[in-house]
C-alpha cells in the first residue's frame, strides 16, 4: 500500500473551527504568536519550529484566495494558478471524471480519465474536521503530491523583461545642496550583453526533442494522466544556445561613471531619479531607473529646516536694550538685520526670503531665522558697575513678578 504524504490541517494548528471568522483567526495567531515568538523563547528549537508552524497557518488563513484554495483542496502551494482552481470548483466535474467549467473560464488542461473523482470528493470532504491521513487517502495524498505541478506556469519567461531599480546614496556638501552643483558617482549596473543584445542566446531555434515541440509533455500520476509545461524548453517547444558571453541572463555586469545634476535647494534624504539608468531589460524590455538618496552635509553656522536657514546671533545687551542694525552671515553672505528695542535673549527675528531657494517650486526662497543671544559683559572697571547700579535704579521692575503670581 503507498504512503500517504502528511498532510497540514492549518485550522487545528491554529486551534480555530474551519468555520472560524477572520477575526477569530487573527485573535487565534496573536495568542500563541506571544507564546512561543523566539524573543520569549531564546535557543528553544521546539518553540521556533511551533511558531513557524503558525506563521504559514496564519499566512494561508488570513488571506481569503489562500483560504479558498486550502479550503477546497485541503492544502496550499504557490505553484496553484488561483483561476484555474476556481474553474474546476464552479465547474464540477464530467461523468467521464472531467472538469466541467463554466462559460468565460479556462478549462484545466487536464485528462482526468480513468479517475473516480466521487471518491477524491468523499475523501477530501472526510478529511476536514480531523486533519488525519488513512489509508483510503492515499490517491488524495498522490493528488496532492502533482498538483502544483499541474498548475505550475513555468518559471521561464520568453517575453520582454524590464530591468530592475538601482538606488545609491550620495554624500554632498552643505554649500551644494543650497547653491546647486554637479556630482560624480560611480556605480554598478547591468547592461544589455554586446554578444547577444539581450536575448540571452544565440542561433537559430531548434524544436525541443523533449516535447516535440508542442510545449507541453504528457505525465502520469496513479490513475491520472495529465498535461504538464515542459521543463526542458520552459513551454515554447523551441530550444536555442545559451549566449557563452552572459551566460544565458541576457545582461552583463559594468562599472559606470555618471554625472548629475543637484538642484539648488536640494534637502537631505532628497529621491533623484535618472530615468532608464538602472539595470538593463532582456528581450527589449525596458531599463530600470536609478535613484539617487542624497544626504547633505551639514555648516558650523547655519542650520537647514527645510528651505529655512536658522542661525543664533550673539547681541551685545545695549543693542538689545536700545536697538540697533547689525550684520549679520546669510547663505548669501553679509546683510543688515534691525534689532528692535527691548528684545529678549532668545527671541526670533525673520529675514525674508535670505533663505534656501525651493527645489520643489523655481523662484521660491525661504526665510533666514535668525535667534538672538544676549551678551552680558564682564565688568572689570568701577565706572561700568556704578552705571549698571544706576540703571537699576531708575529700572526697579522685578523681572520675576509674573513667576510668582503663577506660582
Amino acid at each position: 500500500m503507498p504512503t500517504t504524504p502528511q498532510q497540514k490541517d492549518y485550522y487545528a494548528t491554529l486551534g480555530v473551527k474551519r468555520t472560524a471568522t477572520s477575526d477569530e483567526i487573527r485573535k487565534a495567531f496573536r495568542k500563541l504568536a506571544r507564546k512561543y515568538h523566539p524573543d520569549v523563547n531564546p535557543n528553544n528549537k521546539k518553540a521556533e519550529e511551533k511558531f513557524k508552524e503558525i506563521s504559514e497557518a496564519n499566512d494561508v488563513l488570513s488571506d481569503e484566495k489562500k483560504r479558498k484554495i486550502f479550503d477546497q483542496f485541503g492544502f496550499y502551494s504557490d505553484n496553484i494558478d488561483p483561476a484555474a482552481a476556481e474553474a474546476a470548483a464552479r465547474g464540477g466535474y464530467t461523468s467521464g471524471g472531467t472538469p466541467r467549467p463554466r462559460a468565460g473560464t479556462q478549462e484545466v488542461p487536464f485528462d482526468f480519465g480513468g479517475f473516480d473523482f466521487s471518491d477524491f470528493q468523499t475523501q477530501a470532504a472526510g478529511r476536514g474536521s480531523s486533519g488525519a491521513a488513512t489509508e483510503e487517502s492515499s490517491s488524495w495524498g498522490g493528488f496532492r503530491d502533482i498538483f502544483s505541478g499541474i498548475f505550475s506556469q513555468g518559471q521561464k519567461q520568453r517575453g520582454p523583461q524590464a530591468g530592475t531599480d538601482l538606488e545609491y546614496k550620495v554624500t554632498v556638501d552643505f554649500w551644494t545642496a543650497v547653491r546647486g552643483g554637479t556630482t560624480r558617482l560611480q556605480i554598478q549596473r547591468q547592461e544589455v550583453c554586446p554578444t547577444c543584445k539581450g536575448k540571452a542566446s544565440m542561433g537559430s531555434a531548434q524544436v525541443c526533442p523533449e516535447c516535440g515541440g508542442s510545449g507541453q509533455v504528457t505525465q502520469m500520476g496513479g490513475q491520472m494522466k495529465f498535461n504538464i509545461q515542459c521543463p526542458r524548453c520552459g513551454g515554447t517547444g523551441k530550444l536555442q544556445s545559451t549566449c557563452s558571453t552572459c551566460q544565458g541572463q541576457g545582461t552583463v555586469a559594468r562599472s559606470e561613471t555618471i554625472d548629475f545634476r543637484i538642484k539648488p535647494g536640494t534637502r537631505d534624504g532628497q529621491r533623484i531619479r535618472l530615468a532608464g539608468k538602472g539595470n538593463a531589460g532582456t528581450n527589449g524590455g525596458a531599463p530600470g531607473d536609478l535613484y539617487l538618496i542624497i544626504e547633505a552635509g551639514s555648516h558650523p553656522v547655519f542650520e537647514r529646516s527645510g528651505d529655512n536657514i536658522l542661525v543664533s546671533i550673539p547681541v551685545a545687551i545695549n543693542e538689545a536694550a536700545l536697538g540697533a542694525k547689525i550684520e549679520v552671515p546669510t547663505i548669501d553672505g553679509r546683510a543688515q538685520l534691525k534689532i528692535p528695542p527691548g528684545t529678549q535673549s532668545g527671541q526670533k527675528l525673520r529675514m525674508r526670503e535670505r533663505g534656501v531657494p525651493s527645489a520643489a517650486n523655481e523662484g521660491v526662497r525661504g526665510d533666514q531665522i535668525v535667534t538672538v543671544e544676549i551678551v552680558v559683559p564682564q565688568l572689570k572697571d568701577e565706572r561700568s558697575k556704578e552705571i549698571l547700579r544706576e540703571l537699576a535704579k531708575l529700572n526697579p521692575e522685578d523681572p520675576r513678578a509674573s513667576i510668582w503670581e503663577k506660582v
